[in-house]
């Protein structure tokens, strides 16, 4: 099997190459391939060059000394003979070129690329090259892409519902003394890089609170990591929050992957449900709190993460830490900056307010005309205690909208628990002012017998007007006067 450049070299008897060689002067066909195979040894990683058939045609230097054979022992003989796992004689008859893929070579992990040769669209070889030099680095490089990528993903999971992720302070909606005041404290903690804990009840807006804090800090153009601690296995949780290296459990992907903590560097974590964080991660997490420091699952490098967490509970985890289910120490670090939530019963100022702004987004969200609410469920609405909180607030105004059929939100449009709390109310009302009617004619009656009727001393014991207690008596159909004895 002649070499792939022998089969170049070749001329027509007679050339003027053929005649300058036969005086024993190199042709300039000579000096060039001369020149190549100088260039070709000179290339510092290993590179092949086989025919169609998959006959080695070049072997360089480095390759040779890589493997321990002498650069010419190679020459003319079929490539799997030589490399082990090689996949060039499939390249050649595929003509599919496989770029940055690994071989082992030597007991070895090597990076390599396989390129066919074409002249006049057929595939006349392949070139091989493999990358054995500062493996380390490629492999760092490797674990840097493999980062990228997972943060890439994020991202694009975040761009999905940008609504969900935009929050600012400006999309905190209220009046109340309460809000007000929570959204001053959460204006101070953007100035500082200390734990949050956020508590209240669930749907009450924590992580709404969360992304305004981070959207109003410095590390506002860093990640905004979010998970949920309950919606997490126990068993994953650990994986989730520091990553895993490759083939560290059954099951872990082949390139291994960035937890959590490592994800939300120079950013922000937000770790919802951390009342449901299990007793044997919480430890952990303390450490990681203090230290900003931590190891994937399988590794051995220390991994540094500048982040701030922020945290959220709906539970009550002072209970928790008297039963034992919660460690003191690691509640002591997270409850450095603490924001209450009240629930919306307890803020009803804020709640037309803010049902007109989620009504608004709605709308926009779904592209529908002008729709406003009725006097009459706005009131409905601010009565309602709203156990669920912004949440179910959401949930009844997404149902008002399925079901509205003008541009105007009526009561009938209602889910009719709030239709049934409303009559209630309007029963307690009704019962309320019957009784303060029968209290104040009693009253009247009493006063008139306790002063023999004299209006004027009946009046100034009941603290009202002469005039008034005519009025009233007339109402009521009380006598001004002691009644005959027949």
């Amino acid at each position: 099997m002649e070499p792939l450049d022998e089969k170049l070299v070749k001329r027509p008897e007679g050339s003027s190459a053929e005649t300058k060689s036969s005086k024993g002067k190199k042709t300039d066909t000579e000096n060039r391939l001369e020149s190549l195979r100088r260039i070709f040894d000179s290339i510092h990683d290993g590179a092949v060059v086989i025919d169609a058939q998959g006959y080695i045609t070049h072997f360089n230097r480095a390759y040779a000394k890589f493997l321990g054979i002498d650069s010419s022992y190679p020459i003319g003989k079929h490539c799997t003979e030589v490399i082990e796992n090689t996949r060039m004689h499939i390249v050649a008859k595929t003509g599919k070129p496989e770029m940055n893929r690994t071989q082992q070579i030597k007991g070895q992990e090597m990076m390599v690329q396989r390129i066919p040769i074409r002249c006049n669209g057929k595939i006349i070889g392949v070139y091989g090259q493999v990358i054995f030099q500062n493996v380390k680095k490629i492999k760092k490089l490797a674990a840097r892409l493999s980062m990228l990528e997972s943060k890439v993903k994020l991202y694009e999971r975040e761009l999905i519902d940008l609504r969900s992720t935009r929050y600012t302070m400006d999309s905190i909606v209220g009046i109340s003394r309460a809000i007000n005041g929570l959204k001053k404290e959460a204006l101070k903690a953007t100035a500082n890089r200390f734990p949050v804990l956020i508590t209240g009840e669930s749907g009450t807006g924590k992580e709404l609170f969360a992304q305004a804090i981070h959207h109003a800090s410095p590390r506002k153009l860093h990640p905004f990591i979010r998970l949920n601690c309950a919606a997490i296995p126990g068993e994953l949780l650990e994986s989730e929050l520091f990553g895993y290296e490759r083939g560290a459990f059954t099951g872990a992907k082949h390139e291994g992957k960035p937890g959590k903590f490592e994800l939300a560097h120079r950013g922000s974590i937000f770790l919802d449900e951390i009342g449901e964080l299990p007793l044997s991660m919480q430890p952990k997490l303390l450490r990681v709190l203090e230290e900003k420091e931590f190891e994937r699952i399988g590794g051995t490098k220390i991994i540094r993460s500048d982040f701030r967490l922020i945290a959220a509970t709906n539970r009550n985890l002072e209970d928790m830490m008297a039963k034992g289910l919660f460690r003191r120490d690691l509640f002591y670090r997270l409850n450095v900056i603490s924001l209450q939530i009240p629930p919306l019963r307890e803020r009803r100022e804020d709640i037309v307010l803010l049902a007109r702004h989620l009504l608004k987004q709605m709308i926009e969200d779904a592209a529908f005309a002008q729709i406003s609410m009725d006097a009459d469920v706005e009131m409905m609405l601010q009565n309602y205690d709203w156990k669920g909180n912004v949440r179910e607030l959401t949930n009844v105004l997404e149902r008002a909208l399925s079901s509205v059929e003008g541009d105007v939100i009526q009561p009938d449009d209602l889910p009719f628990y709030l239709h049934r709390r409303q009559k209630k109310m309007a029963s307690a009302i009704s019962s309320l002012k019957q009784a303060q009617v029968e209290a104040e004619k009693e009253a009247i009656q009493t006063a008139l017998e306790e002063t023999g009727y004299n209006k004027a001393h009946a009046a100034r014991l009941l603290g009202i007007h002469r005039t008034l207690l005519y009025k009233k008596a007339e109402r009521y159909g009380l006598a001004l006067s002691p009644r005959k004895q027949l």
